[in-house]
């Protein structure tokens, strides 16, 4: 018990440093970069007003969520608060300009997020074609995985492209270079991520696994995860020559031996640090290697961050 009490102790001071440690950050540098002042006036289709003929794939920053399809997971105020990243639908997230979704499943098709569980996947890919069906220039990219202890959903590669159909963008590394304009009318980039069954293959009309890659560093401590993840940015290529997506999470986890065991007030943690990742990354000259930002509970301003960064380049 004394251990254990001492070692909470020792967080706690660990959790207070941290939280220091990024305002001071903020209020020595500030969270100016290029486009930063952005403000979209319509979420819904920013892609398609800054100009699908200008946009090129590899080039844009893509704003995303962690866990996209937990706004309904577990039992509301019971298990909810422990899985849930997202208090918004698919659809929602999408108005409101989220473009990279992180949909995990179990075998039976059910979303999931580690034991607990919320609707069937078929009610992500409903949203996904109503908001297709409502714009004419947003591309989606779309990574679907079955869930770590699960096993994967038999079939399920037919079933995406069945009812995914002439949306899917297929496996092609020379999409990286082409402009929106240029893949369209297909719309969704779907990543495929089986833990046992047989990865998508080149020329497939779903992407494989390595193809959107990441560093998860699992941690409750803000400044941890803040510069772990410019390190594990500062170590890849440029956009201007990588042939795949990397993503990087602006998330904090729950940690089970901790008192703070909720998803919301651990992430709080790191949330409102997005605008100080990006104008660190060019401080720091790794600016060219950022491609995927991701957060739970998605906001308009994180996605203005996003788009600003980027919209400078092709105005």
């Amino acid at each position: 018990m004394g251990s254990q009490l001492s070692k909470q102790i020792e967080r706690r001071r660990a959790l207070k440093m941290e939280k220091r440690a990024l305002l001071d950050l903020l209020e020595t540098s500030g969270c100016n970069f290029p486009g930063c002042e952005y403000q979209t006036y319509d979420p819904k289709n920013w892609m398609g007003n800054l100009d699908p003929a200008k946009l090129i794939i590899k080039q844009i920053i893509w704003p995303g969520t962690h866990d996209s399809a937990t706004n309904r997971i577990g039992i509301p105020l019971i298990s909810r608060p422990f899985a849930q990243c997202q208090s918004m639908s698919i659809y929602e997230q999408l108005v409101n300009g989220t473009r990279v979704l992180d949909i995990r499943v179990q075998q039976d098709r059910r979303v999931c997020h580690g034991i607990l569980l919320t609707y069937s996947v078929d009610v992500v890919i409903r949203d996904i074609r109503r908001f297709l069906s409502e714009t004419k220039s947003e591309i989606i990219i779309l990574e679907i995985r079955t869930e770590y202890g699960h096993k994967d959903p038999p079939g399920f590669d037919e079933y995406l492209v069945e009812e995914l159909g002439d949306y899917l963008i297929p496996h092609d590394e020379a999409v990286f270079n082409k402009t929106v304009a240029e893949v369209l009318p297909r719309r969704i980039t779907c990543v495929w991520k089986p833990r046992e069954s047989e990865d998508p293959r080149p020329g497939d009309p779903l992407w494989s696994g390595g193809y959107l890659r990441d560093n998860w560093i699992n941690t409750d401590l803000p400044s941890t995860k803040f510069e772990s993840n410019l390190k594990y940015l500062d170590e890849q290529p440029p956009v201007s020559s990588r042939k795949y997506f990397y993503r990087v999470e602006n998330t904090v986890t729950p940690i089970p031996d901790n008192p703070v065991v909720c998803v919301w007030p651990v992430t709080g943690r790191i949330h409102a640090y997005a605008r100080l990742f990006i104008a660190q990354c060019f401080y720091r000259g790794i600016a060219d290697r950022l491609q995927i930002l991701s957060t739970d509970f998605i906001e308009v301003d994180f996605v203005d961050a996003c788009v600003g960064n980027f919209s400078h380049q092709v105005s």
